[in-house]
């Protein structure tokens, strides 16, 4: 199993950000700590302290949490589940938010993994998405990282922000691998509805969707351009592209990420986290008052509604079906460069991959957009490329 904890709190939320994260007072994030120590021991005693192979703090921005806190948390998720002696354990920060003193407490509550979420080296670029630091606060953060004793570290950079071009992003690109992080993750900017860069930029993204010019995005073929430029520059510096958005030198691929993308049982806690342990899935509520005041009284019935037997920190309740299940494998695996193996779908379900899904296996193959070889199926570049249209023919009517 794999464990995931949610911190909600953040110093600013950022332009384009969609996640389940807000500002706090150290009041809030008190009571928010004990909350998550009380969902964590009741699932310690649901789930029979099982085995956990990889823990992930994310967020939010975890590092903004007093260190003293994640420290209580971690030593109770240590007391509920066997946490496994190799466990990767990743936590996420962000620049300008850690200190010598909470690097060791990490490191000695046993975080073995530093995400820190970069953007851009571009500190224009910076301000556009409304980050709360420059590139200098950026390289000192790292320095103090790698001082405390990290060395498996991964730097977050986006492609597809307002005003980029190939000559910048090929600049962040030589200063991120000029620093020598173990794993590189670079995603598209994605304008989320909701978002300020929602109201800002929606008719932009209409019109490269449209493959129209653009006045602040980088247009359709740019964005296009820019994704080569990534995967063809950290390949050349060794960095092994192993899922559409992530790279990693040899040996330090994200095992938790890969677990998601494996369908592996992972159970979330916190604020809007999500789970899927023994085909079920659910999420966990998004309201912190809700949540914390849940967490005290899990079953706590309030005047006039009915129990639902579940925890009232739990939501979305769904029992997958077997094609809920099928469709999972297939939208989820192939995210991954080595793609799908027919064998373990046979063992999962107990019949043929093409028995299920021969008809779109082969149109995307005779399309070019994979590739079926001794058994895995995968996607070729052009795949890739369109990858959010081509997932969507393996939802099963």
């Amino acid at each position: 199993m794999e464990l995931y904890i949610h911190i909600p709190f953040c110093v600013k939320k950022c332009a384009y950000c969609d996640f389940l994260s807000f500002g706090s007072d150290q009041d809030d994030r008190r009571r928010y700590a004990l909350a998550l120590i009380q969902e964590l021991k009741y699932w310690g005693q649901q789930l029979d302290h099982p085995q956990v192979e990889t823990v992930f703090i994310g967020g939010g921005t975890p590092s903004w949490m007093e260190p003293q806190y994640l420290a209580e948390i971690i030593a109770t998720a240590r007391e509920e589940f066997h946490i496994l002696p190799d466990c990767e354990f990743t936590m996420e920060m962000n620049p300008g938010t850690v200190t010598q003193e909470s690097l060791g407490i990490y490191l000695r509550s046993g975080v073995n993994r530093l995400s820190i979420g970069l953007q851009s080296s571009i500190d224009s670029e910076l301000q556009t998405l409304g980050r709360i630091h420059d590139y200098n606060q950026f390289l000192r953060s790292y320095e103090k990282v790698m001082d405390a004793g990290f060395t498996n570290i991964n730097i977050d950079i986006m492609t597809g922000i307002p005003g980029q071009n190939l000559k910048s992003l090929e600049k962040t690109l030589r200063n991120v691998t000029g620093l020598h992080p173990k794993h590189i993750s670079a995603y598209d900017l994605m304008i989320e509805e909701g978002t300020p860069f929602y109201e800002k930029y929606c008719f932009d993204e209409v019109k490269r969707h449209a493959g129209m010019p653009t006045e602040f995005l980088p247009d359709e073929e740019t964005q296009y351009q820019m994704t080569r430029l990534t995967e063809e520059f950290l390949e050349s510096k060794g960095y092994h592209q192993y899922e559409i958005s992530n790279f990693a030198k040899d040996g330090y691929q994200c095992q938790h990420n890969i677990g998601y993308w494996t369908r592996k049982e992972y159970l979330g806690v916190g604020l809007g986290a999500a789970s899927l342990v023994r085909e079920n899935r659910w999420n966990n509520i998004r309201d912190m008052e809700s949540y914390i005041a849940s967490c005290q009284d899990p079953f706590a019935v309030k005047k006039g509604e009915e129990s639902t037997g579940l925890p009232g920190f739990m939501t979305d309740f769904q029992e997958l079906s077997r094609k809920d299940a099928m469709e999972e494998f297939m939208f989820l695996g192939l995210r991954l460069l080595t793609g799908v193996s027919a064998a373990d779908f046979e063992r999962a379900f107990g019949t043929t991959i093409y028995g299920v899904y021969g008809d779109v296996l082969r149109k995307h193959e005779s399309e070019g957009l994979l590739i079926m070889k001794s058994g895995q199926i995968y996607l070729t570049e052009r795949g890739r490329d369109v990858s959010n249209e081509v997932l969507c023919d393996y939802l099963l009517s």
